[in-house]
């Protein structure tokens, strides 16, 4: 049993991670762009306002995606309760390496989303009406 909650809880830290970071991000943390906490890409240490905008931007997609894995694993981790404890595990990993899927396309649009909304020296683009 006690391998079981362990099993569960290391299963359930990176939504719960995702689900923090997103609503940190959204709320302006980290506040000064630095090269060892935050979203750090070429274009989102720009300037302020891109790094602003990227932590926004990021935070969100985190945020909503930290919430639906953290619900999806639930109803997993409670499907497999009576599971055998090597079940368990293989279900575990294997949903711990999907999760890298999230994390990497949360960069993918983060990075369009820079693009489309600033230039290449990171000031904002003129938006169409």
């Amino acid at each position: 049993m006690n391998n079981s909650f362990f099993m569960i809880l290391m299963t359930m830290l990176i939504p719960l991670i995702m689900i923090v970071f997103g609503w940190l991000f959204q709320h302006g943390f980290p506040k000064d762009r630095n090269h060892f906490l935050g979203y750090r890409t070429s274009m989102s240490m720009k300037n302020d306002d891109t790094w602003r905008f990227a932590h926004e931007y990021c935070g969100r997609i985190w945020l909503i995606t930290g919430l639906v894995l953290f619900a999806v694993t639930s109803f997993v981790m409670v499907l497999t309760m009576n599971s055998t404890e090597s079940f368990k595990s293989l279900i575990s990993g294997f949903l711990i390496i999907l999760y890298v899927i999230p994390l990497l396309v949360s960069v993918i649009f983060t990075e369009k989303a820079l693009k489309k909304t600033f230039d290449t020296r990171g000031k904002r683009k003129l938006q169409k009406k």
